[in-house]
């Protein structure tokens, strides 16, 4: 941009003006930096040498766990990101627990990590109902 007005009004509107963009389109810089976040542990996941196979009789109850469509390795909770668009502009988003039931529109996964450093974001909110802070030991 070199074809700047001189006088400090019109720079102070300018100014003003992208200002006013940034924190419009903060989520959007929120949810894409998420997604790269996501997108990179799963790169690191798909790159990652295959561990050793194990030998012998699978663990008491893994066979449980599969059935319930979880890896007898990993029982962690799962966490998504909830936005909400309106006329007015985008709402906060909420993370949840993945398996809460209060959940609206197309909810996005992500990492435990990216949940706790999510909430941490003044604009980011934890559902109400199922708590992902408490699960994830932030306290207010």
């Amino acid at each position: 941009m070199t074809d700047l007005p001189p006088d400090a009004p019109r720079l102070r509107a300018i100014l003003a003006h992208l200002e006013q963009q940034v924190a419009d389109h903060e989520a959007v810089g929120i949810y894409l930096r998420l997604q790269r976040d996501a997108v990179q542990a799963a790169l690191a996941r798909a790159e990652a040498p295959a561990p050793p196979q194990r030998r012998g009789r699978p663990p008491k109850g893994a066979a449980q766990l599969r059935g319930l469509g979880m890896a007898h390795a990993s029982v962690r909770p799962q966490f998504v990101v909830q936005q909400k668009r309106t006329p007015r502009g985008p709402e906060p988003s909420i993370i949840h627990l993945g398996d809460c039931s209060m959940i609206e529109g197309t909810p996005h996964t992500i990492a435990e990590h990216d949940a706790r450093v999510s909430l941490t974001d003044p604009t980011i909110e934890a559902c109400a109902f199922c708590r992902p802070d408490t699960e994830l030991g932030i306290l207010d």
